[in-house]
């Protein structure tokens, strides 16, 4: 059986929005809330308890890439992680449609690429790259695909620049949602059921080989 990329003593940062965050208690360093991160750890526990690896989740609610810039050094350049998972991007997005603050794509790489130099600084971190999505849940989501696509394109490209692992949640999610309506897999076509974070889980350990 093949050896999963993690090895001991791996520090493994989840990054992110309300995806990622799902509820974590902000009061407890060591909570991994909810969701996605939390399925995919507990699970690589389970089928590595050999292995010593410790799981963070820092994901916060509402964040865009800009917020991730700021709170950068306290929320992961200080945790000093080995690996890196980082989705970001459907809030740059949803703040265009509700609030009229539209993030341009170039600024979006921008603020991306500034994120993955200051990760990557030492060379001791690496990085899995998870794309933004949308399920067309209510309809007016359709249009957010004008404005979400190129930054997906964005973070395709970084992912083969920076040598990351990709992990393509907007591919998976459509090939999910020709199986059960899109609702099934993420309510509001933007924050998954308890369904749509075991698809993301089996997709995460699928891309460091733990599955």
């Amino acid at each position: 059986m093949e050896q999963p990329l993690l090895q001991n003593g791996d520090i493994v940062l989840f990054q992110g929005d309300s995806i990622t965050d799902a509820g974590r208690d902000r009061s407890n360093p060591q909570d991994l809330g909810c969701g996605y991160a939390m399925i995919a750890a507990s699970w690589f526990q389970a089928l590595y308890p050999e292995k010593e690896i410790r799981f963070l989740n820092r994901g916060i609610a509402g964040d865009r890439t800009k917020d991730l810039v700021k709170r950068w050094q306290k929320d992961c350049l200080n945790l000093r992680p080995t690996w890196l998972s980082l989705l970001i991007g459907i809030n740059d997005t949803w703040r265009r449609y509700d609030n009229n603050e539209a993030t341009l794509t170039q600024a979006f790489e921008d603020m991306y690429r500034t994120l993955l130099d200051r990760a990557t600084a030492t060379g001791n971190t690496r990085l899995i790259l998870c794309e933004p999505f949308v399920l067309p849940t209510p309809p007016d989501r359709v249009r957010w695909r004008e404005d979400l696509d190129p930054k997906i394109a964005v973070v395709r490209r970084l992912a083969q620049e920076y040598n990351a692992l990709l992990i393509p949640f907007d591919e998976i999610f459509a090939q999910a949602a020709t199986r059960r309506e899109p609702a099934f897999w993420a309510f509001d076509g933007v924050h998954p059921t308890t369904a749509g974070h075991a698809l993301m889980a089996q997709a995460w350990l699928r891309a460091v080989k733990a599955l």
